[in-house]
């Protein structure tokens, strides 16, 4: 399967040539499950289908920002159940539309579960990060022991590998008495090489001396032994060429194998 993400920067800047470009990318990546950040939702607009079309079913979020900005989730597959997860955990999460979409995806070989999530992006909120992390993680968990399936959380997570909330998600730490092991697509694959999908070069960056350039993820939970339940056959930053650059942040495109 592919399974491609992207924060896809709302409609800012010229909106009607970036839309003619993440159409044409998302055509060519032909992608079965795609996870969006950012995408605006009103009366009016409906951004996600305007980029993909018809070929996807959406599950959209109702937690959004005034001018409909949430996350989007779209299947080429079924969908089953979609739950979304409250992530407004502190008194400072009230300004920031965090959320977290888990989608069941009846795949043609079994249950998938995909997490969208979007926790808050503020540089001193790593707090913040791991807590609604811990809460997705927690409830992925309840999610598989009642009914069992593959899991893989992807979005924009605002943190770096190193980060506690990263380190939590890949086995390397404790939340709130919680441990969890899901494999890092991108470390999987590409062992020693950075991750950035949040830079400087890209033309529409705009958040000067940002600290953190690793910030968008594809994770697949892992088994009793360590492997993913998906294999990891390749992770690749899309959205990245001068000629098709639509977002201030470049995307990941992951290929898994299935049962």
């Amino acid at each position: 399967m592919r399974l491609a993400t992207l924060n896809t920067w709302g409609i800012r800047a010229d909106w009607p040539a970036r839309r003619a470009q993440l159409r044409k990318g998302f055509e060519q990546l032909d992608a079965d499950v795609i996870t969006l950040q950012e995408t605006i939702l009103t009366d009016e607009i409906d951004q996600a289908a305007e980029m993909l079309g018809p070929s996807y079913q959406l599950a959209q979020s109702s937690d959004r920002e005034t001018d409909g900005q949430g996350i989007t989730t779209a299947s080429r597959w079924p969908i089953a159940r979609v739950e979304e997860l409250d992530l407004h955990l502190t008194e400072r999460t009230g300004d920031f539309a965090c959320t977290c979409l888990i989608t069941e995806i009846l795949a043609p070989w079994g249950r998938l579960w995909v997490a969208n999530h979007f926790p808050d992006y503020q540089v001193d909120h790593e707090r913040e990060r791991c807590l609604q992390t811990g809460l997705a993680a927690q409830r992925l968990e309840e999610l598989v022991a009642e009914s069992p399936g593959d899991v893989v959380v992807a979005g924009d997570l605002d943190a770096e590998l190193t980060a506690d909330s990263l380190r939590f998600w890949t086995g390397r730490h404790v939340i709130d008495d919680l441990s969890v092991c899901y494999r890092s697509a991108w470390e999987s694959v590409r062992p020693g090489e950075a991750l950035e999908t949040y830079v400087r070069a890209n033309p529409y960056f705009e958040a000067g001396d940002w600290p953190f350039q690793g910030i968008d993820h594809v994770l697949v939970r892992c088994g009793p032994h360590g492997r993913p339940t998906l294999p990891i056959l390749s992770c690749d930053r899309i959205f990245d060429q001068p000629d098709l650059t639509p977002s201030d942040h470049y995307g990941l495109l992951v290929e898994l194998g299935t049962r």
